[in-house]
């Protein structure tokens, strides 16, 4: 196996070290990504994959180590691919991730924001709430495993621990591929998926199992069992998520609560909710004092998913209007409003905003305000729409944005229309650490319009 030394120079988006091969002639040659090495060190590396102006390498010896390197606390890092990074210490990460939001921010939005906000921390260790294990039966390493996938592979990482979730879900692992191992559908399980939410008593944790076989009455005895012994409850998914039904036992609920609005969020195991709890309540803060709501205000939220962000809007505002692209997850988030008690201030509409044009948000009316909370593929069509008004209706647009996302790159994107097309400003941006130990990089931006745009 031949190794070659380099110096690395940064991390990229996949946590990756970053550095470039010399020519002959002492120019700087291609680019290197080498997994698990850090900036600052002199590494050698075995390339496995090799393209006309990069490669792709394992990290084989560090010569040089980084002062940022920790020894990951999970002993599967490095072969589960559910973290990327922990081997570097928390806050490097935090750093490491803002430095993604500013380099995509001017590379692809050809913008730098006026303030740099302070990024939002919180647990570093079993914050994760929400997880999909998957499990299947390899008789070669003993049975049926429960775990996440392995670095890119399609299998199974053989794991009886996870730093990242709640220790009473980690010590879990075991016993639910014993659980799994006594089913008579045991081959027809593929997945588990786990909510956390708040109880009158502490944490409720939910399991939802994906069979695709009916389960005997034996197995529905060995799942009430294991609820009892381990205080979870059980949801059964026979089909899609939405077939997902709450099994046992019944009188319990799942919800999250963000006690500066006086809110309790109800919601459903396979609904999307964020996975760090804590950290939300600090995004949902963040973003109200970011969006500074006033009593008389028309609020727009948009992507608004179960009513995270449009419920304490409802608190501050005179009327919010939220849009999902989903009538199952619409209905749900009036069911939230009513329970909140602010039915009366909230309405809710189910729209395709990857579709919405300049007519459609004209036809919604005026907005003082509009929070954006995408997913991945970002709001492209919203903010093109918004140009769009720019140009015939600019009294049409809100005069503030808050635009919170979970790809930096559609966020840098959407920015440079808003901003080169749409008539607004850059006014702050910065990064949240939803998912440490992770490549995930989520980020909030503030737009502003200036008075005469």
């Amino acid at each position: 196996m031949s190794q070659t030394r380099i110096e690395i120079e940064s991390l990229d988006m996949e946590a990756r070290g970053v550095g470039h091969l010399q020519n002959e002639d002492g120019s700087t040659g291609k680019v290197v990504f080498v997994e698990g090495a850090l900036p600052g060190e002199l590494v050698s590396f075995h390339s496995f994959r090799r393209k006309s102006k990069w490669e792709a390498a394992h990290l084989i010896e560090v010569h040089r180590e980084s002062a940022l390197r920790v020894r990951p606390k999970c002993v599967y890092f490095g072969t589960c691919g559910g973290c990327a990074m922990q081997h570097i210490e928390p806050s490097a990460q935090v750093a490491a991730k803002q430095r993604v939001l500013e380099d995509n921010l001017k590379h692809i939005g050809r913008l730098r924001p006026e303030v740099m906000l302070r990024p939002i921390h919180g647990p570093t260790w079993g914050y994760r709430y929400r997880a999909r294990f998957s499990v299947r039966n390899v008789p070669k390493k003993g049975g049926v495993l429960v775990g996440f996938h392995e670095k890119k592979s399609g299998f199974i990482t053989d794991m009886r621990s996870c730093e990242v979730v709640p220790a009473h879900v980690s010590a879990m692992l075991v016993p639910l591929r014993r659980l799994i191992a006594s089913l008579s559908i045991m081959e027809k399980v593929p997945q588990l998926e786990l909510a956390v939410g708040d109880g009158p008593d502490g944490l409720v944790t939910a399991l939802v199992m994906r069979h695709m076989a009916p389960l005997s009455d034996a197995d529905e005895a060995s799942l009430r069992e294991f609820a009892d012994l381990h205080q979870v409850q059980w949801w059964l998914q026979p089909a899609g998520p939405d077939s997902a039904w709450q099994f046992y036992p019944t009188d319990s609920r799942l919800l999250y609560h963000l006690p500066e609005f006086g809110i309790e969020m109800p919601f459903k195991p396979t609904d999307f909710t964020q996975v760090n709890h804590q950290v939300n309540r600090t995004l949902v803060a963040r973003a109200m004092a970011l969006l500074d709501v006033q009593p008389g205000d028309r609020v727009a939220d948009l992507f608004c998913g179960l009513g995270n962000f449009t419920l304490p809007i409802a608190t501050r505002a005179r009327e919010v209007v939220g849009i999902e692209g989903s009538a199952s997850l619409t209905a749900r988030a009036l069911e939230n409003a009513r329970h909140n008690h602010l039915a009366g201030k909230v309405s809710f509409s189910t729209r395709n905003l990857f579709e919405v044009s300049a007519e459609d948000l004209l036809a919604l009316g005026k907005f003082d305000r509009m929070l954006i909370d995408p997913p991945r593929d970002g709001a492209a069509a919203v903010c093109a729409a918004m140009a769009a008004l720019h140009g015939n209706a600019p009294e049409s647009l809100p005069s503030r944005i808050v635009y919170v996302s979970c790809s930096p790159s559609t966020l840098a994107r959407d920015a440079g229309i808003l901003v080169g097309q749409a008539g607004y400003a850059l006014k702050k941006a910065g990064v949240m650490n939803m998912f440490p130990h992770t490549a995930h990089v989520e980020s909030i931006a503030v737009f502003e319009r200036a008075a005469s745009a």
